[in-house]
């Protein structure tokens, strides 16, 4: 089935202890679109400038992402650079220069309306709830947030939030969210406003699915070398999105497998700059990652 994605589509440029890279593609809707292509269609919905590159439209047009979506309008494209610090935890950004995504005002394509599985990229909450007032009836919505719509934009959060089915978040913003320092308490307090199913991303340990009152936790895959975690999240999103729209359901069994393969495509994603590591990769190259993951928490017989 069809996937919508909404985001930012950027050129990146990173500073990490190990190297550097000027300009590279990157934004939520490039990764989450290039992880999602592994496995569904995928509808894009952004803006970019008229500095684009055109072999970045290539490539993404040979990742059969439909661009019908995509703006082209006159200004530059919305950049960033930003350097990680010794423990690739902790970043510091640089500049962030908005351009054209300053005035980003998502409309979508009539043949877009009808997508069954769509995703609400880290984008303002109100753009987010403009969104879901030009779809049909979605069967699975989910979206991305971040500490600066939820100090900054309470009530448009959520309002967005009353009538979405998932979100992905990480355990801070969970605590922030809800006010509790307990995860699991906090997670009840957030599906009470609207989400039943919850993606607790918690970086090299790993994420919990909180699926109405299901649990479930994926270990991370031991990644060694460890190069650019810029859009790890985004791919996360992209794999666990992309594997549900494959399956055209959302049961618990689907949703555990959703988290796995966001996983591995994630796990790819960090050891390469902007979507070098998985632009490329090869239904077996995520398999191996998928088994190596289920074989971590698979006890003996």
């Amino acid at each position: 089935m069809s996937l919508l994605v909404v985001g930012s589509v950027a050129y990146d440029s990173i500073i990490t202890p190990q190297a550097a890279a000027d300009e590279v593609l990157g934004g939520s809707a490039t990764f989450f679109a290039t992880a999602a292509s592994h496995f569904t269609p995928v509808n894009l919905v952004a803006v970019v400038g008229d500095d684009f590159d055109h072999q970045d439209i290539a490539f993404l047009k040979d990742r059969k992402v439909s661009l019908e979506g995509l703006q082209t309008v006159p200004g530059k494209t919305f950049r960033w650079k930003g350097r990680y610090l010794e423990n690739m935890n902790d970043r510091e950004t640089i500049y962030t220069h908005l351009n054209v995504f300053e005035t980003f005002q998502p409309e979508l394509p009539s043949s877009y309306r009808n997508s069954p599985f769509v995703f609400l990229a880290n984008i303002g909450p109100e753009l987010q709830y403009t969104v879901m007032q030009q779809v049909a009836k979605p069967l699975f919505v989910a979206m991305d947030t971040m500490n600066f719509w939820i100090s900054g934009a309470p009530e448009p959060l959520r309002k967005i939030l009353s009538v979405v089915d998932g979100l992905i978040i990480n355990d801070a913003e969970v605590k922030e969210l809800s006010g509790e320092s307990n995860i699991f308490v906090g997670a009840k307090k957030i599906q009470a406003m609207g989400p039943s199913t919850l993606i607790i991303k918690k970086g090299e340990h790993g994420a919990l699915l909180v699926h109405n009152n299901s649990y479930f936790y994926c270990p991370a895959y031991p990644v060694t070398l460890l190069y650019d975690p810029t859009g790890a999240g985004d791919t996360f999103a992209g794999g666990f999105m992309g594997f549900l729209a494959k399956a055209g359901k959302v049961d618990d069994a689907s949703l555990r497998w959703a988290v796995v393969y966001g996983s591995a495509l994630a796990s790819y994603s960090v050891e390469a700059f902007g979507i070098a590591a998985i632009r490329d990769l090869s239904a077996a190259d995520i398999q191996k990652r998928v088994d190596a993951l289920t074989a971590m928490t698979r006890l003996p017989v």
